[in-house]
């Protein structure tokens, strides 16, 4: 059984069993934070006004106390939070061989299959619910790059772990929807994936994210446009790199704030590049922006902040996505992760297993978000029990 550090720490094993419990108990269904517009009534009222959605999806999102049996939304399965899942599962498989893993993967595998997004290129997912953003409106299933990307990853890594040919052949085709149903925002000779098929945002984990799926697909479908494309977007966001080592959510005015977790996926994509080839074109920035990461968005105690600026609100996504990056990162950094690990088990987990998504000065939110919450602890928990006891440590780490 695995242990922390200081034996009078909460058993992250145990932890990991509890939050099994929950889910699969669940079936992997559950709420979203932004899944109002999942409400008939809601929809009823807000029409076709982006501004009411906004408002109902913000007011429900910020809501701690849990409205949506009331408005009439129903749990269901997110394929973002089915995929990290997956890759969960796939690691423990790794580690422990076990045929009860080996069978809720392929249940999983099914379930993603039958969750794809329509009228795509090749292999894409979305999300269960429509979405309102400022710039445009979503509608429920459209295709994103961050969804299909790391459900890429995940994919990739099972077929890696469990030989599984049903895995590989969902995530070759994605390739064909990344090079084909995105839109390119051009800046000399790079450019920038846009988040879906139906807008034109410069965000840079989502471009960096995509960038990273391409660049491991190139070699399982020995497609040079694939690497091409990889390298070209990559690059974009790459200039944008700050001086200090940091990024900005995206290139738009509204968009000009630096949080913990997107940087942690922008650091995670750049380090598929170096896993992934023999270049060190990116050294150097990956470091400093490792170290920025690590500098600015942790207290001494493990508190995960949300902004390089400002504590609250702190958000399950911060600790989770700290402790999967970090982990990876070998024993130069075990003290960090254990602290935040550390941090997030005593002060965001509930009695009954399942994980509270956010904490704010002035109360916790304890809905059990599915995807928010759930499957990016268990992403997070599985990664550190892969890299501290695996039999291949050096599992997503810089070679």
């Amino acid at each position: 059984m695995l242990q922390l550090t200081n034996p009078t720490e909460v058993d992250v094993t145990e932890a990991l069993h509890g939050l099994l419990g929950f889910v699969e108990s669940s079936d992997y269904a559950g709420y979203d934070p932004y899944d109002a517009l999942n409400s008939p009534l809601i929809r009823r009222i807000s029409g076709k006004s982006k501004w009411a959605r906004m408002a109902f999806t913000q007011a429900l999102r910020r809501c701690p106390v849990n409205l949506r049996p009331l408005l009439g939304v129903e749990k269901g399965h997110n394929p973002k939070g089915i995929g990290l899942f997956l890759w969960g599962y796939a690691r423990l498989f790794k580690l422990y061989q076990r045929e009860e893993d080996f069978d809720k993967i392929r249940y999983l595998l099914d379930l993603l299959d039958r969750l794809k997004s329509a009228d795509c290129s090749g292999n894409a997912w979305g999300y269960n619910f429509d979405w309102q953003s400022r710039a445009f409106f979503r509608p429920r299933g459209v295709p994103t790059i961050v969804n299909t990307s790391f459900i890429g990853h995940a994919l990739l890594d099972c077929y890696a772990y469990t030989g599984l040919q049903q895995a590989l052949d969902l995530a070759v085709p994605i390739k064909e929807f990344l090079l084909n149903d995105l839109h390119r925002m051009a800046e000399g000779d790079s450019f920038c994936f846009s988040y879906t098929p139906v807008d034109t945002d410069v965000v840079h984990n989502a471009n960096m994210l995509g960038a990273s799926i391409l660049i491991r697909l190139a070699e399982h479908a020995s497609d040079s446009a694939c690497e091409d494309a990889a390298w070209s977007s990559l690059a974009y966001s790459m200039r944008y790199q700050q001086e200090d080592g940091s990024w900005y959510y995206g290139n738009a005015r509204s968009y000009r704030w630096i949080d913990s977790f997107h940087t942690g996926f922008n650091l995670e994509a750049l380090r598929y590049f170096l896993d992934e080839s023999d270049s060190a074109r990116y050294r150097q920035a990956y470091d400093k922006g490792v170290r920025y990461y690590a500098d600015h968005f942790f207290l001494d105690d493990g508190t995960p902040k949300y902004y390089h600026d400002r504590l609250y609100p702190i958000d399950i996504h911060a600790s989770a996505e700290a402790i999967s990056f970090f982990s990876a990162m070998g024993p130069a950094w075990r003290s960090l992760t254990e602290r935040v690990l550390t941090w997030m088990l005593r002060n965001m987990r509930s009695p009954r297993g399942y994980f509270y998504s956010r904490r704010t000065r002035c109360f916790t939110n304890r809905i059990p978000y599915m995807r928010w919450a759930q499957a990016w602890v268990f992403h997070a928990l599985t990664q550190y029990m892969l890299c501290s006891i695996g039999s291949d440590t050096t599992q997503g780490q810089v070679r």
